[in-house]
């Protein structure tokens, strides 16, 4: 049983990080590489707040929010010039966004290691089916089944959910009707950011939080976009809690093989439905 629900909580934190990247990538076409370095940002504020403030909510709100701020100026001030010209030149920017966001991290929280104490509240353990299990894994996989449905209903069933599935149909007819194209992607982008800053608050009590964080779960988060297919939460899910199953079993039994199970699986789903688990053929034009 331990073994499941660490695969569970490592999948909804894996969803968390991923589904603001498959928004960004799968409904703009940005190539964000920087969304690693925004979720390592976000457990640094996380950790911050809660250092000064003893309030986990208040990390986990200051992290989400002043995520999202940064991704909208990103987005507003560096990528937005950007939409027409080769994926090439996203890819550049946000790698350099990466370089800029860890000197910023290095100048004001330093280099060494930071660790965020657990909640009072959720630092407990719990026995179930014979196994003891953190209270804060059962929070993290309750948490993320919130959060997907909330994206869910906002993407599926809101006039914003509306707006974005029609802009990234086609977005020079929204434009045409004119609705606010741009700020819909920008929208996007914040809401993409932000979700990063939340992972990074969630994750910051269960790993230590290091600059390393901006790069480690890049290439697993693109591994979900890909598997679940672009732009669709239901998707990201089902990948998120596939490679989070995976990785549990394999560190549990193999773990050695734990990245070679996981790029197979990528590899046999590019050969077999390249299109994804759930495919969601649209972006902001």
């Amino acid at each position: 049983m331990s073994t499941v629900i660490i695969g569970l909580s490592l999948g909804m934190l894996l969803f968390l990080l991923a589904s603001g990247l498959t928004l960004i990538f799968g409904m703009l076409g940005v190539i964000n590489f920087a969304h690693g370095a925004l979720y390592m940002l976000g457990a640094y504020l996380a950790f911050d707040i809660q250092l000064r403030t003893g309030s986990f909510i208040a990390g986990l709100i200051v992290a989400t929010a002043g995520v999202g701020l940064a991704g909208l100026a990103i987005e507003r001030l560096a990528l937005r010039p950007l939409y027409s010209r080769p994926h090439f030149y996203q890819l550049i920017l946000t790698f350099g966004f990466i370089l800029v966001i860890s000197e910023a991290v290095k100048f004001v929280w330093g280099l060494g290691y930071q660790e965020t104490p657990m909640p009072a509240l959720l630092s407990g353990t719990v026995d179930l089916a014979g196994s003891t299990i953190p209270v804060y894994r059962l929070f993290v996989i309750a948490f993320g089944l919130l959060v997907s449905a909330a994206l869910f209903f906002v993407l599926e069933k809101s006039t914003f959910g509306m707006l974005v599935r029609a802009a990234s149909s086609d977005g020079e007819m929204v434009r045409i009707l004119g609705l606010p194209a741009a700020t819909i992607r920008s929208a996007v982008f914040g809401v993409g950011a932000a979700l990063a800053g939340l992972a990074g608050a969630i994750s910051a009590p269960l790993f230590p939080i290091e600059l390393g964080m901006a790069t480690n779960t890049i290439i697993d988060c693109f591994i979900v976009v890909i598997l679940g297919g672009l732009g669709n939460i239901r998707g990201v899910v089902a990948a998120s809690l596939l490679i989070g199953m995976v990785r549990a079993v394999g560190y549990t039994f193999m773990p050695s093989w734990v990245d070679i199970l996981t790029f197979a699986m990528l590899i046999a789903t590019l050969l077999t439905r390249p299109q994804g688990l759930f495919s969601r053929q649209a972006r902001l034009a």
